[in-house]
Parts: structure tokens; C-alpha cells; sequence
């Protein structure tokens, strides 16, 4: 799967993970490969990045995400502590 995690200021994270859980309005939840569409509001909080065996965490103020194909984006207001 092709994560992108953006900011109206950078791209923060782009590349392939494996799976990847946010901070949903209505409690975190985890993607993984072939989810079915979703789009869903974020709150502050924790994107776990998984790739493979290895992992990181990125911490955002909000924003949206977008699941399709494979395809991830995390369009966030900003990122905690930057």
C-alpha cells in the first residue's frame, strides 16, 4: 500500500507500508491491504506507520483521511511538535 501523510506546509511521510492506524473521530482504526473506501475525519493523535517488521509514529493535529485502491492519504493540519 502507498502511504502520504501531507500538511498545508510539507509532505511529511510518503512510501509503502503494510498498515497504518489513525486517529478516527469515533476511535482509532487500523487499514490494511484491500479496505474497502473510506473517507474519515481525524482527531489529535498518534498515525502508527507500519512497514513490514519495522514501524513510526507521526503525531497530527486533525485532518482527514482517504483510503482507495490501496492508496492512502492523510491530509493533516499539522504535525505535533513541529
Amino acid at each position: 500500500m502507498k502511504l502520504t501523510i501531507i500538511t498545508p506546509d510539507k509532505l511529511v511521510y510518503e512510501g509503502e507500508v503494510t498498515s497504518v492506524t489513525v486517529p478516527g473521530s469515533a476511535g482509532s482504526f487500523q487499514i490494511l491491504k484491500d479496505h474497502a473506501a473510506i473517507v474519515s475525519t481525524l482527531e489529535d493523535g498518534k498515525v502508527i506507520i507500519q512497514q513490514g517488521k519495522g514501524g513510526q509514529e507521526v503525531f497530527i493535529k486533525g485532518g482527514v483521511v482517504e483510503a482507495k485502491d490501496n492508496v492512502i492519504t492523510v491530509l493533516a493540519e499539522g504535525i505535533i511538535g513541529d
